[in-house]
């Protein structure tokens, strides 16, 4: 969570869809909500990436202009709106779409935030089949909420890449399922038979099925990477978190006050 909060009223805002400079370049609108875990202006607190694992440790969402106050109050209006108005948000989102600039369009969902509850994905899954004109995109850590809600019957315009560094890495199986995954530098990706999504963010969705994506040279993620894939470093993260939990199992169990010695 931030240090600080920003404590600046929100409003809605008037245009729901918007263009970062690398989506631009490849005719893609995107919407977004805060990164992982924070606290609105009203004192409300969130998790927008439920599923988060290793990756909010080197979040590029949680870096640079991301943390600009303007750009911090536009992805708060962003979700306060969710929030506040489901349907109300579902009507307006949908409406946009239909403006001519749209038209034919690719839509990212979240270039920040993910899909956090049932709700808020059924709205999408809503939205996708209103506008078939548009293709909308999406990566995702919420892997158990998709094989329920979306892998049954998807709709024909909505593309997704589950995503490598969330708490749900083991329900994944890269025989199947088309994955993302980080890698430290460009030329590991190759060497493990990924193919890089760098040339174009829509190679992650109509490229070869296994995506990579090279990590971001900012040097302190460089230096908490460690050299390791996304998918490594939560496997071994999973690995240290099986062992606390059963280390604490073992442990002298508390019972009125003494402690109960194992037999």
């Amino acid at each position: 969570m931030p240090a600080t909060v920003d404590t600046q009223p929100v409003s809605r805002p008037n245009r729901l869809l918007t263009q970062n400079r690398e989506l631009k370049a490849i005719g893609v609108w995107n919407w977004t909500l805060p990164a992982w875990a924070g606290r609105l202006p009203d004192g409300r607190t969130y998790n927008t990436c439920p599923a988060a694992g290793i990756c909010r440790q080197v979040c590029y969402a949680r870096n640079g202009t991301y943390l600009w106050p303007a750009v911090r109050r536009r992805h708060h209006a962003n979700l306060a709106f969710v929030l506040d108005d489901l349907a109300g948000w579902e009507v307006a989102m949908t409406a946009e779409l239909g403006a001519r600039r749209h038209r034919g369009a690719w839509i990212r969902i979240h270039d920040s935030g993910d899909f956090f509850s049932d709700d808020y994905l059924l709205a999408w899954l809503r939205i996708c089949r209103a506008r078939p004109d548009q293709t909308f995109y999406a990566y995702t850590k919420e892997v158990s909420r998709f094989r329920r809600l979306v892998e049954p019957e998807p709709p024909a315009n909505f593309l997704w890449v589950y995503s490598y560094g969330g708490t749900e890495d083991h329900l994944l199986d890269p025989a199947v399922d088309r994955v993302a995954d980080v890698f430290p530098a460009e030329e590991a990706i190759a060497a493990a038979g990924f193919s890089s999504q760098e040339a174009s963010d829509l190679l992650a969705v109509i490229g070869p099925r296994l995506v990579g994506i090279p990590a971001n040279r900012i040097p302190r993620f460089v230096r908490t990477l460690k050299g390791r894939r996304f998918s490594q470093w939560q496997a071994d993260e999973d690995i240290r978190r099986r062992r606390r939990t059963a280390d604490t199992a073992r442990r002298p169990r508390i019972a009125t006050g003494e402690a109960v010695r194992e037999r």
